[in-house]
Parts: structure tokens; sequence; C-alpha cells
């Protein structure tokens, strides 16, 4: 009787563990996505007062450009290379060096003397595009040992929305902040909300890089998704360099064309973009910034609606959105953003940047959770290369859409750049009908030969189960 009942009570404990595990394990990450919102509210604080700084000082239009292009640059070169310092350090110094260079180059720029003050604002530019790369591509590749593989969905969707709101507040504030009490002061709260980070880092454990998922169990998530452990091994083993991003993105079907979708993506946001101030000045030319922070207002609450759906939805079901959802998300965001500058009224066009907002934080929550599904070899170098397309897509994406705007209309210029992303996304939907479509094909075969059930429903990229 007693050896019948001590499996049991065993079997309780256990459970009962690990309920108490994942309760620490979440409660440790809302505070790092606290951090990781305080210092987005300082990165979004600095885009503008930063830009706003550089023309102030040169009085030249194209030193802002400048600016944004060695920003962009920086974090292009820092895709490439992240993967390769997760697999010798952890996650967790990445993060943290990640945010006292930002705290640390925002004090050279404030104590610069007038002379140098070109250098430190390239120094400025340099670090922040640069170490915020670093930071958001430890993170999200270092979520599912922070949290588990079931609670991917939740995590992500919970530091997108953190970000979102303080994009919104950054923006919303960063005019007043500048006005109000001037440069050096935005500079020091920027500073300082690097600093609030970096201490939340290092007060949590956290888990990740150097090569944290080298070791996972047989059957897991990790290894199951990809079948490429052995090529990462034999790619890591190696002396010299090795494209293992690319191994990664080979590690799933559709993994490749998806990271694709995404730079072409980053290139159609550059467009509306950069013709938001463009299309508001034609609404209202002596008050054009009412516009964009309204539009920009609003599609940050349907970004946080969507991961509150979101969030519930991973709860109850246990389960991700999905390569679908990425590939349709896309395709409604884009279609929104074109609506966008079609003239409509102000309520209509309202709740397009509402739709625009919603459609983006699907997409962000299903990209980030196929893309982690990668053993943690493989995903720090896919995360890396991602970045490194983004920026590549969003900076060529400034150049070609500002020589377009001065020839074509706001409609016609985000029109072609999101359709771009529009036919791309179709081409992807279609990508993973056939694998699905093949896999189901491959399953009724294996049943009727063996008899074996359905064992999961994968949708091309998508490989998890949770």
């Amino acid at each position: 009787m007693g050896s019948a009942d001590g499996p049991k009570a065993d079997e309780t404990d256990g459970d009962a563990r690990k309920a108490r595990d994942t309760a620490v394990s979440e409660r440790r990450f809302r505070f790092l996505v606290a951090g990781y919102a305080v210092s987005s509210y300082g990165t979004f604080l600095n885009m503008v007062a930063l830009n706003l700084f550089v023309y102030e000082t040169t009085g030249r239009a194209l030193a802002m450009g400048l600016f944004m292009a060695v920003r962009l640059a920086s974090g292009f070169v820092a895709g490439l290379v992240v993967g390769g310092l997760l697999a010798r350090f952890s996650a967790k110094s990445i993060m943290l060096w990640a945010n006292v260079g930002q705290g640390a180059v925002m004090l050279v720029l404030i104590l610069a003397p007038d002379g140098m003050l070109t250098g430190a604002l390239m120094a400025v530019s340099v670090v922040i595009g640069a170490c915020g790369t670093l930071f958001m591509v430890a993170l999200r590749s270092s979520i599912p040992e922070m949290v588990g593989e079931d609670r991917r969905a939740w995590a992500n969707s919970l530091s997108i929305t953190g970000r979102s709101l303080a994009m919104v507040a950054g923006f919303a504030s960063a005019g007043v902040v500048v006005s109000l009490v001037g440069y050096t002061a935005a500079f020091l709260v920027d500073m300082a909300t690097f600093v609030a980070c970096a201490v939340t880092v290092a007060l949590l454990p956290i888990a990740g890089g150097k090569g944290a998922g080298a070791s996972a169990p047989e059957g897991s998530e990790g290894s199951e998704s990809s079948g490429a452990g052995k090529d990462a091994s034999a790619a890591k083993s190696g002396r010299r360099w090795r494209p293992v991003a690319f191994l990664a993105l080979a590690a799933a079907p559709g993994m490749g064309l998806m990271v694709a979708l995404r730079g072409v993506d980053a290139f159609g946001s550059s467009s509306h973009n950069a013709a938001l101030p463009i299309y508001s000045t034609s609404l209202d030319a002596s008050n054009p910034a009412v516009f964009v922070s309204a539009f920009w207002c609003v599609w940050a609450l349907g970004n946080i609606g969507a991961q509150q759906v979101i969030q519930r939805y991973a709860q109850r079901t246990g389960r991700s959105v999905g390569a679908l959802g990425f590939g349709y998300g896309t395709v409604v965001m884009s279609a929104a953003f074109i609506a966008a500058f079609a003239g409509f009224p102000l309520a209509v066009t309202a709740v397009i940047a509402l739709i625009a907002g919603a459609a983006d934080g699907l997409t962000e929550v299903a990209y980030t959770s196929h893309l982690q599904t990668l053993p943690a070899t493989l995903r720090g170098h896919a995360f890396g290369l991602s970045a490194t397309f983004e920026n590549l897509g969003f900076g060529v994406g400034m150049i070609l859409v500002a020589a377009a705007l001065d020839r074509f209309s706001p409609l016609a210029v985000v029109g072609w750049s999101h359709g771009a992303a529009i036919v791309v996304a179709v081409v992807f939907l279609l990508r993973v009908a056939g694998v699905r479509r093949a896999e189901r094909t491959g399953l009724r075969k294996e049943e009727a030969v063996e008899g074996r059930p359905d064992r999961g429903d994968r949708d091309g990229a998508e490989v998890s189960r949770g």
C-alpha cells in the first residue's frame, strides 16, 4: 500500500516544485522586463533628443542622416558578431555590459567640451547602435532558458509590451524634456535609464549564452526543432569563422525565408517612418507633430492590446501563434500602413493605426517565438543575422525612401515599399502551407503503415508543440 502511494506523493511534490520554479522564473523575468522597459524609454528618448541635438549643433540635416547611418551600421556589424559572443560569454554579461556601455558613452557626451562634440556624437552613435543590438539579441535568444520553452510566447509578449509602452513614453516626453530642462538633463535621464537596467541585470540570475543549450536533453524541443545539432557543434568546433548563422536558418523549413521577410518588412518600415512627418505636414502645416504623435500612440495601443490577447491565448492553450500568424500579420500590418496614407478621415485613420499596431505586435511575437525553437548553439547566431537583415533593410530603405519622397507622394512610396513586404509574405505563406501539406501527407502514410497517431502540428518553421 505504501509503495503504491509513494510515487503519487513524489509526483505531487515534483509538480509543486515545478510550479514554484515556474513562478520564481516568471517573477524574475518580470523584473528584467521592467529594467528593459526603463532602458527602452531611454533609447526612444535619445532617438529624438540626439537627433535634435545633432541638428542644432551642426546646423545640417545631412549630419542627422550620417548619425543615423552610423547607428544602423553599428547595429549591422553587432548582429554579425553577437552569435559568437553568446557562444563565449553568458547572456547576462552581454546584457550587463551593453547597458554599461550605453550609460558610459552618454556620460562622455555630457562631459565632452565643445571642440570634441562631433567626435563624442559619433561615439554615441556607434555604441548605442551596437549595444542596442547586443542586448536585444542576448535577451531574445535566452528567453527559453529563462522561462522555459512552454512560456516563450508569454515572455515575448510581455517584453514587447514593455518596449511599446516605453516607446510611447519616450517619444511623447522627449520634446517636453528637451524644451523644459535642456539637452544635458535629457542625456542625464537617458544615462540613468541604462544604469537602472544594468543594475536590474546584475541583481538577477539570468540563464542563456555560453553554449547554454548545447546540452539540451534528447527529445526536447530544442534538439527536435532542427536536427542540426551536430552541424552546429561541427561549426562551433572549427578554429576559423564559419557561417553558423546560415546553418541556423537552414535548420528548419522556411526559417531563412522568414528572416528574409523580416528584412523586407524593415525596408517597408523605413518608408512609413520617413513619410509620416511629410504626410502630417500636409494635414496641418502649423503643427505637424500632433498627427505623428497621435498616430504612434494609437499604434502602440493596438500593439499592447494584441500582446494582452496573445498572452491569454498562450496561457490558455500553451501554444504560440505559429508561422501562419507571422505571415498573415505581416500582410495585414503592411496593408494597414499603406491605408494610413490614403487620406481617410482621422477617425478611420485612427482605426487603421490601431490595426497596424495589433498586427505588428502579432508578427513580433510569432517571429521571435519561431527563432527561439532553434537549439541554443544556433539561436544566438540566427537572432544576430536577423538583426543584421533588419538593420540592412531599414538603412537601405531610409536612403531610397528619402530620395523617392522628393519625387513621389507618401502614399506611392509607402505603397511600393510595404507592397514588397506583402509579396514576400504571400510567398512565405505559400511555402508554409506547402510544408504543412507535405507533413500531413507523410503522417497519413505513416499512420497507414505503422498505425501511429498524429504527433504534432508543425507549420514549417514552427516546431514547438508548447
